[in-house]
């Protein structure tokens, strides 16, 4: 019996310790610079890998390409954006093929791994705005969190 236990906490231990970030964004980069770096310096940072995320904002389908606008927002351990309004700028995630906008739409979190391929300027209402561009290997789309109702 008391190995059976021994051997039972053992395994949840071991499923405890085991890393929580899904597999496709599991293989970052060790040091990502930060998207504020990338637009201050963004020349020099180009071939960078980089897992960055945040909630997308707008979505653009191409002829072979779709580009996804993405309000970066800091990572947590599992790699998932963190819900906050603070921000350290906005990247561009560019992907092969089609994705589907009704899927990736406006809102939802979104973590990418990919390599910096330059800078990009838009028009955000009036204003010109540089976007670090990142070729996506990888990304995970993340499930909308539940909504709690508390009581009043």
């Amino acid at each position: 019996m008391y190995r059976l236990a021994s051997m039972l906490l053992g395994a949840l231990l071991l499923t405890a310790c085991a890393s929580q970030i899904p597999q496709q964004i599991r293989n970052a980069p060790g040091d990502s610079p930060s998207v504020s770096a990338a637009r201050a310096d963004g020349k020099r940072l180009t071939g960078t890998r980089v897992r960055w995320g945040g909630t997308i904002a707008n979505v653009e389908n191409g002829a072979s390409e779709t580009l996804i606008e993405v309000v970066s927002r800091s990572l947590s351990d599992s790699a998932r954006p963190n819900e906050s309004d603070v921000s350290q700028g906005r990247f561009l995630a560019r992907f092969e093929g089609f994705l589907d906008p009704a899927i990736y739409s406006n809102g939802r979190q979104l973590t990418v791994v990919g390599a910096l391929k330059g800078e990009e300027t838009r028009t955000i209402d009036q204003f010109d705005y540089s976007y670090p561009v990142v070729e996506v290997e990888s990304h995970h789309l993340w499930d909308p969190l539940p909504e709690y109702q508390y009581a009043r």
